[in-house]
């Protein structure tokens, strides 16, 4: 079996549904459930044996030491991290502690566990780190993607949290003979997405009625990665991927924001005609959020020409499947929009004029 951290939150809870489709292989599952942590994303899996899911915290050495020792993992997937930007500019604690600190307990306690397995199991064993494109920093218009050799910039509290936690995990790789594995993806979108990023937040404030926040010109442009081929990237990483290794995974589509909300807009024409008028009317530019990267892009070469793997969506036929489902799941949306969560876009946006 293989070891999922933060597995009930966005993208791990896409892995794990995925992996256990595609593989049949069991998971533990170990997450804090903090505010995006929902183990509705899960419900798929409810009953079935192959998913074993313990609620904790990465910082807690001693559980983490307890779930290694109980379950042997051949490998592990650490997607758990604070991942928001704003959320780190309004409190940036969490970010280092969760995202630094949390890091390195799982990379001690892994260390720990590595070092005490059978040597047929030791050589296979993989430590997987999940992070982001935008340690890298910003791009110019008219620059070259970023490349797993480009130099970090990390630009937020958010970034530069998740750069740290590289650079131990690289640390460990050299310094113990850790066998790591690190992953940069670009912008991931698609179901279960917690509706404080901008395509979940745009299709519930338009089927609301609401504003739909736009920061700045909204000229920002990102590589948009649907988040089922990040899943089968990150298998053919476990899977194929050289030890020590930094693969980008993007998924070539670079947009600016603006671009991706007029595009929503016009899907929810489509498919939930609003009865007061075009879904687009209800856009409002707000005031730009502090150190807001201009451009990320990622060259995914590199896993392409080692793993064979490219991303199987285009912007359209994913963004496509993100409206549907997210018009077909709307007691899901409901249900993560509570109290805190309206809380939290007052007071993100409500400043912003």
């Amino acid at each position: 079996m293989i070891l999922v951290t933060g597995g009930a939150g966005f993208i791990g809870a896409n892995f794990v549904l995925d992996w256990i489709a595609a593989t049949g292989e069991p998971v533990v599952n170990f997450d804090k459930l903090t505010y995006a942590g929902n183990l509705e994303n899960l419900a798929a899996l409810n009953g079935d044996a192959r998913h074993v899911f313990f609620r904790g915290d990465i910082c807690d050495r001693a559980l983490v030491d307890a779930l290694l020792t109980q379950h042997r993992p051949r490998a592990i997937v650490h997607f758990a991290a604070e991942s928001h930007v704003d959320r780190s500019i309004h409190g940036p604690g969490e970010f280092m502690r969760t995202n630094v600190e949390g890091t390195f307990t799982l990379l001690e306690a892994t260390r720990a566990y590595w070092g005490e397995l059978a040597d047929d199991a030791k050589e296979g064993f993989r430590f997987l780190h999940v992070s982001t494109d935008e340690v890298y920093g910003s791009l110019g218009p008219n620059d070259a993607p970023f490349t797993e050799t480009h130099a970090y910039e990390p630009n937020s509290p958010y970034s530069a949290s998740k750069a740290a936690s590289d650079h131990l995990v690289r640390a460990w790789h050299h310094t113990y003979g850790l066998p790591v594995l690190t992953t940069n993806c670009s912008n991931n979108y698609g179901p279960y997405q917690f509706p404080e990023k901008l395509i979940p937040l745009v299709m519930a404030n338009a089927l609301a009625g609401k504003p739909l926040p736009i920061y700045g010109d909204g000229m920002n442009v990102r590589d948009w990665l649907y988040v089922g081929d990040h899943c089968a990237a990150i298998r053919a990483v476990l899977a194929g991927g050289r030890c020590g290794e930094t693969y980008n995974i993007g998924g070539w589509n670079e947009m600016p924001n603006l671009v991706i909300v007029k595009t929503i807009c016009a899907l929810l024409d489509e498919m939930r005609p609003g009865a007061a008028g075009k879904y687009e009317q209800l856009m409002t530019f707000v005031k730009d959020r502090p150190g807001h990267d201009r451009r990320y892009a990622i060259d995914a070469r590199k896993i392409e020409r080692e793993l064979g793997w490219r991303p199987a969506e285009t912007f359209e036929t994913g963004i496509r499947k993100t409206v549907r489902w997210y018009l077909e799941h709307q007691d899901w949306v409901a249900h993560v929009q509570s109290g805190a969560y309206r809380e939290w876009v007052t007071k993100n946006y409500g400043a912003r004029e």
